[in-house]
This record gives C-alpha cells, structure tokens and sequence, in this order.
C-alpha cells in the first residue's frame, strides 16, 4: 500500500507538469488554432529565470577567511549576505519562489513578441508550416540558452525550510516511515492552483467569457464590435506564463538543462493528443492520468515482465484512445475525426 501510495504521488507530481505545458498548448491551438513546438522552449526559459535570477542574487566578492590563521585565504561572499547580513542569505535561500516575481512579467513579454512577432504571420497556413517554424524557434532559443548557460544542468536548491521530506505516513494514519519531498507536495499545490485560476479566469471573468465565445466562432464575437483578435494575443502570453511558471518550480526537482523544453514537449502533445485537441479539461485529466501510468510502468517489478515499457507507455495509451476514440478522451465532437 504504501508504495502505490508514493507512485499515485510521484504521477501526480508528474502529471502537474505535463498538465501545466498541455493547458497552455490547449489554450493556444483552441484560440488560435496554432500548433505551438515552441512551447516547451517557454517552459525552459522559465525555468533559467530562476537560474538567472539566483546567479545575480549570488554575485559575490573574495573576502578574507578569518578562521584561517596560519596562512591568507579567502572565501567568496554574496554582496547580499555581505550587506543585508542574514536577510541577504534568506533572499538567496528563496531565490526560486522569489523568481516567480520576475518570471510573470518577462514571460508574458516574450508570449506578446512571439505572437506578434512570428506566430500571427501563420493562422491561416496549415498546420505542418506552424510546426516547422515554431519547432525551429525552439530550436533557436534552445541554442541560444546552451551558449550562456553552457551543456550541463545547474542545480536549483529549494528553501531549506522546505528542502527535507514530509512525513505523510503521519498524516494518514500508515507507517512513519512513508515520506516525500516536500517541494514535490509544494509543486502539486502550486500546479492545482494554476490550473484552478486558468479555469476561474476563463469561465467567471467577461474577458474569459469573450475568448471562449470566440473559441466556438470567432467570426460572430468580431462581428460584435470585439477585438478578439488582440484577446487572443492575451490569452498567448498568458500561456506562455503558465508554461515558464511551471519550468521555474520544477528546477529544484530537476536540475534546468538546455533541452528540458523538449522533453516535457513531445509527451505534453501527447497528453494534448488523448485529453481531446481544444479541450482544457481533457489536457489537464490526461496530464493527470498519464502521468500516474508512467509513474506506475517505471515500478522494476514492472519492467522485469516487460522491459522498457516506462519509456512508451504514454505513447501505447496514445494509439489506443485514438483507435477508439480519434478526438480524443474529451474532444469535440468532428475533432479530428472524418
């Protein structure tokens, strides 16, 4: 029991992620109609906002060691500790959820230039034309991230008020000995309220009510006198924070390398592919659902019946729900179907 307990947790946990950059996807291809590969590059750059942001906050001066007494030595000091003292040290501790400050603004820029500045230009050509530009923008900012960063993946500490493991066997009533990390649990909550404050801004604000109008006909609503199309520019940026915000709470769960983008990209269009094209609540149950049978197919007792099925499971889930189902668990209805 407890280890199903842990792998329900672990999918979950990985779940929110692909959750999280299949929302934005969604959003995207429902308003717009574009099919974005550009979007795992969003959530990478997200994540490096908090690498950025902590190696400006870590900026430091060689200071002379006084606890070495036989010979001069010298030990690196952030300016902040040098100046602020211990509240210095507790803005680096935090640098990742302070990150989330910059992160917002800096992705909703770079969600407007890339609508405005690439993405427009392509509503009306078919979908393999899209593919190929923004998986070449991709491309271009993976490049761009690997030059200054470098190849290797940089670690990201969590506060270290939350950097041990929870007790949940605690919490339930089950051994003491059943743990997690609870950055794990932090960005659980964290995805959940996202993808809670996506659905509250769509379906209880008028703006949020216009942009799903114009999601069924777009032509109507600008009949009506609305610039949908300067709504849907919105609704982009806002994807795009959605996708940088999850990257920057993954780091301390794995460390941000130049190609994450990518990785979580081709399963997150999976999850897309079985939740339904245009369908936010099928993106993010099959983000979830996916997500535990991964977690699940990774068990070794597992792989010893039938190796390397972690590494396909969600694609075998794939063929099987299209096969049965072409638009998907949550699709409307001619989606992808003759």
């Amino acid at each position: 029991m407890d280890t199903i307990i842990l792998q329900v947790l672990n999918g979950i946990d990985k779940g929110a992620a692909y959750a999280l950059i299949a929302l934005g996807l969604t959003l995207v291809f429902g308003t717009l109609g574009v099919v974005n590969f550009a979007h795992g590059a969003l959530f990478m750059l997200g994540a490096f906002t908090a690498v950025t942001l902590r190696e400006l906050l870590t900026l430091s001066k060689k200071v002379k060691d006084e606890s070495v007494t036989f010979f001069d030595a010298y030990k690196e000091i952030p300016y902040l500790e040098i100046y602020l003292g211990d509240f210095g040290t507790a803005i680096v501790d935090y640098a990742v959820p302070l990150s989330i400050l910059i992160a917002i603004p800096f992705m909703l820029l770079v969600g407007l230039v890339m609508e405005r500045g690439l993405i427009r230009h392509f509503y009306k050509r078919p979908h393999a034309d899209q593919i190929l530009v923004t998986f070449g923008l991709a491309l271009v900012l993976q490049e761009i991230v690997k030059k200054f960063y470098g190849a290797n993946p940089i670690p990201q500490a969590a506060p270290d008020i939350v950097a041990g493991s929870a007790n949940i066997g605690a919490w339930i009533g089950m051994a003491d000995s059943m743990v997690y990390p609870w950055w794990r649990l932090i960005y659980l909550a964290f995805a959940l309220a996202v993808i809670f404050a996506v659905f509250a801004f769509l379906r209880f604000t008028t703006f949020g009510m216009v942009v799903r109008a114009g999601m069924q006909d777009r032509e109507t609503v600008s009949l009506l006198g609305i610039d949908i199309e300067r709504r849907f520019t919105i609704v982009f940026g806002i994807a795009a924070v959605v996708a940088g915000l999850a990257g920057l709470m993954y780091t301390p769960i794995s460390p941000p390398n130049y190609h994450m983008g990518m990785d979580f990209l081709v399963l997150s269009f999976v999850v897309v592919v079985v939740g339904g094209m245009g369908s936010l609540p099928g993106a993010v149950l099959a983000g979830f659902l996916l997500g535990i049978l991964q977690s699940f197919a990774s068990l070794n007792e597992v792989k010893s019946i039938l190796p390397g099925i972690d590494q396909i499971i969600i694609f075998l889930v794939a063929v099987v729900v299209l096969l049965v189902r072409p638009r998907g668990l949550m699709g409307r209805k001619g989606i992808m179907e003759d």
